[in-house]
């Protein structure tokens, strides 16, 4: 693995965060929650979010699930998201907004396809 981040496109940024997005969005179909949107249908502040996965991971391509969340809750928690039983975009409450250890299994899968995903696209 390279000590400094190798630099990428922002086209294969997008490729990465829009390829990760809908393998998560088809795993998610999967558990029976379809309130994931198609990339070019989901909210801005989504894709954001998705890219900024990415970014996290070409940064530090070794980066575990785990802190992958960790991240993803530190975005949630500044942009004013908090826990909540229910996913609702304009109360901004999340039932992931919780630390690792206590999201269920299927939820940690999600952080785990979505690295390898990106690294696979990236080549990583």
């Amino acid at each position: 693995m390279p000590n400094h981040p190798v630099p990428f496109s922002d086209a294969a940024i997008l490729l990465a965060a829009r390829g990760a997005h809908e393998v998560n969005r088809e795993y998610c179909h999967a558990l029976g929650d379809d309130s994931q949107r198609p990339w070019g249908e989901a909210p801005e502040w989504q894709r954001n979010s998705a890219i900024a996965g990415v970014r996290a991971i070409i940064a530090k391509p070794d980066l575990t699930p785990e802190e992958s969340h960790e991240g993803w809750l530190r975005m949630k928690r500044q942009a004013g998201w908090v826990y909540g039983p229910v996913k609702d975009a304009e109360n901004r409450t999340h039932p992931c907004m919780v630390e690792y250890d206590k999201l269920p299994p299927e939820q940690r899968t999600k952080d785990t396809i979505f690295g390898a995903v990106v690294r696979g696209i990236l080549g990583l």
